[in-house]
């Protein structure tokens, strides 16, 4: 399985730290050129490599960690997203009638047509998700959903490998409404800081 983080922001570098301290390979990308994230990328770890968002798209699991107004940006840059699992670690406060009224992520999974969509990693801050998850004797909690129940596996894999506790909310309506934003108000479980403790 491969993986690219497109957004090299607080989240996409937190991200970035993440996978680099299990040495699992991961690209970077993002609207600047490959070349102007390359000094970061190196630093964060030598299993982080920035490439061109086109070469970056070749992953098999894409990660959305760009400001939301840009993701449709990124859908553009394949005409078909089959075969893809696209992770939403995206937030926003937008009002209901700029997403046609639904929650943020089914808004995003339109635009990546044929894309296996998960919400994922999103509710906790920048700072929180670079620091090591394996703490109080146990593993910090990631939150996944998705209306495809095929597409949570191979996420909920990557979140053990990378030392998180993923606990599986649902569908994107049902238990996932909890961590998106309802026009102006945060869902329950955005920014709760949880852990799962060894059995």
């Amino acid at each position: 399985m491969s993986y690219t983080i497109v957004g090299f922001g607080e989240i996409g570098q937190a991200l970035a730290r993440a996978f680099a301290r299990k040495n699992i390979d991961v690209i970077v990308t993002s609207r600047r050129a490959p070349e102007a994230l390359a000094p970061r990328a190196r630093a964060i770890g030598p299993t982080v490599v920035a490439k061109s968002l086109r070469d970056a798209l070749a992953a098999d699991i894409i990660i959305l960690a760009v400001p939301f107004a840009a993701h449709r940006e990124v859908a553009k840059a394949l005409p078909d997203w089959k075969g893809k699992t696209v992770i939403d670690a995206m937030n926003t406060l937008v009002p209901l009638e700029e997403l046609d009224g639904l929650l943020s992520s089914v808004f995003v999974a339109k635009a990546f047509a044929g894309a296996k969509l998960v919400k994922g990693f999103n509710h906790l801050i920048a700072a929180t998700l670079a620091t090591d998850p394996v703490v109080e004797g146990g593993h910090r909690v990631v939150f996944l959903s998705s209306d495809d129940e095929e597409a949570t596996a191979p996420v909920t894999a990557l979140a053990k490998q990378l030392g998180f506790a993923p606990v599986e909310l649902g569908k994107l309506n049902d238990g996932g409404a909890l961590v998106h934003a309802l026009g102006s108000t945060w869902g329950q479980l955005i920014f709760q800081d949880l852990y799962k403790k060894e059995p």
